[in-house]
């Protein structure tokens, strides 16, 4: 009987689909295509192109939020101690290969690289946009197999969409990374498919890749391997189009939303204030990175301009504010709009709270990445993840300092001390008269701060022994009392080993084929 009842319904439907099918646009066999027919127009490759942002937006938050725990630019911070206990061991070193942030970068990382090659191997590049997009697709691999040689140096080459046989890669060496870096964005250059601005305020074009943007990458990538004749020709190309100018509104907006896409903007991941599309831009960057609301009180100016609801990570270190007042002063405009002292917030309307600590913070806060209820797309205290800020992976003052430094080390010290000087001006700062590589060093751990380049400059350096060897020592809070020291780590601190990443432990256990890094 129940067979009999299966089978009546199972020949309604037969009926029901044929009748209907003569009015429904599919394919009457059921085929409904597949990758192999997929990236035949325009319009299909635009939409992989966005499939492969999307999944640069989802990888951003670790790709943040890991490399500033590594560097020396903050403490964890947080609500207490325990709050991300994965961040507190990077930014302590006490981290192993199955520390589960690097997990989740390594992957991203290969994710995108996938989304990239889908698009690059996939398109016939017929077309000027087919063409423009499989040049942006060979820079985004760039982008990713440089995040990964100068992270983890022996991680694989993945250049193409892998068989059934290479699923399970080797290493590679750190040659063979730069190698595929290199030609990714020397063909991106020369395909003529990337566009230019049209001047510096050129807002719509630089919302994607520009040729500008992939001369500025090649240029970094050379800089790092040592090649400076090549990283000077690279990145003064970019500074001599006039393409791009460093932003001479507030410096206090420099990264906010008010200078999304601004003639100092070179590459940054689009966000929209677009209240009926707001869930679709949530992130948890910057609730993360505003201060910790509900250990203080806010009144006056604060009370108007701030958004509540905040979790208090990334606090700035004392050592960094004493570098920006050994070189600017304590009144030093790019100072001020980057570091505030405690005194200073509560002239601003900020106090703690009655009783409260503030974890991982040493009297001072970050006002460069300060919580702006201008910046919500929804004021939402009660989960504050709303924000139409884009998100930042390269602005031209960086571009900037890697001239001066590419420029100083092949042997032009005045071209290098005019691209210095043109940060230190916008900085209300003194005019260099000569310049060195300290002085490089210096203006790029100010004006980058929170930034994303600092640990793997301390590392290409030669400098993250001395300068983070001690990092993990003991932990502050900041009471009413003063700061207290009161967490202390037996294991700590910049080892020989973390000269490179571990290749996370999940990788090792799916793939046989790859050799963990030295002394992990």
């Amino acid at each position: 009987m129940k067979k009999n009842i299966f089978y009546s319904l199972m020949l309604l439907l037969v009926a029901f689909v044929s009748g209907c099918s003569d009015r429904l646009d599919i394919p009457k066999n059921g085929n409904m295509g597949g990758i192999d027919d997929f990236y035949q127009t325009d319009q299909e490759v635009d939409e992989a192109l966005a499939t492969l942002y999307v999944s640069l937006k989802s990888n951003y938050y670790n790709w943040w939020f890991v490399k500033n725990s590594l560097s020396d630019d903050a403490w964890v911070g947080g609500g207490s101690r325990g709050d991300n206990g994965e961040m507190e061991k990077l930014n302590e070193y006490r981290f192993g290969a199955d520390e589960s942030m690097i997990q989740a970068l390594y992957s991203g990382l290969y994710t995108n690289i996938y989304n990239a090659n889908l698009i690059i191997d996939k398109t016939d590049p017929n077309t000027n946009e087919k063409k423009r997009c499989v040049a942006e697709a060979k820079f985004w691999r760039a982008f990713c197999h440089f995040e990964l040689v100068t992270l983890w140096g022996t991680a694989p080459v993945v250049d193409h969409l892998l068989l059934p046989n290479e699923y399970r890669p080797g290493n590679s060496t750190p040659e063979q990374l730069w190698a595929c870096v290199e030609k990714d964005l020397s063909e991106a250059i020369s395909s003529d498919a990337l566009p230019s601005k049209t001047d510096a305020n050129d807002q719509a074009t630089t919302i994607r890749v520009t040729k500008e943007v992939a001369e500025a990458m090649l240029g970094k990538a050379y800089l790092f391997q040592k090649k400076y004749a090549e990283a000077a020709d690279m990145l003064n190309r970019v500074v001599n189009s006039g393409k791009y100018q460093l932003y001479q509104g507030d410096y206090g907006k420099i990264v906010h939303a008010a200078t999304n896409n601004c003639c100092e903007s070179m590459l940054e991941i689009q966000m929209r204030n677009d209240p009926s599309q707001q869930w679709s831009q949530l992130t948890m960057q910057f609730l993360m990175i505003g201060w910790r609301t509900d250990h203080l009180i806010l009144t006056g100016k604060a009370a108007s301009e701030i958004a509540t609801g905040t979790y208090g990570f990334m606090n700035p270190r004392k050592e960094v504010y004493d570098a920006f007042v050994a070189d600017e002063g304590k009144d030093g405009y790019r100072l001020n709009n980057t570091i505030r002292t405690y005194q200073q917030m509560q002239d601003y309307g900020v106090t703690l709270q009655a009783g409260a600590s503030y974890y991982g913070n040493e009297g001072y806060f970050n006002w460069k990445n300060r919580a702006l209820k201008e910046d919500c797309i929804t004021d939402a205290s009660y989960f504050q993840a709303l924000q139409y800020i884009d998100l930042r992976i390269m602005r031209y003052a960086e571009v900037l300092l890697l001239a001066a430094e590419a420029n100083l080390q092949n042997g032009n010290a005045e071209e290098a001390l005019k691209d210095i000087n043109l940060i230190r001006s916008r900085a209300r700062l003194t005019p260099l008269t000569t310049v060195t590589l300290d002085n490089i060093k210096t203006e790029k751990r100010l004006e980058l701060w929170l930034e994303c380049t600092r640990y793997q400059d301390l590392v290409r350096w030669g400098d993250a022994m001395k300068v983070l060897g001690k990092q993990g020592e003991q932990i502050p809070s900041l009471t009413a009392k003063g700061v207290s020291w009161d967490f202390k780590n037996t294991d700590y601190g910049f080892k020989e080993k973390n000269m490179l990443l571990p290749i996370p432990l999940k990788e090792k256990e799916l793939n046989p084929n790859i050799k963990q890094n030295v002394n992990w």
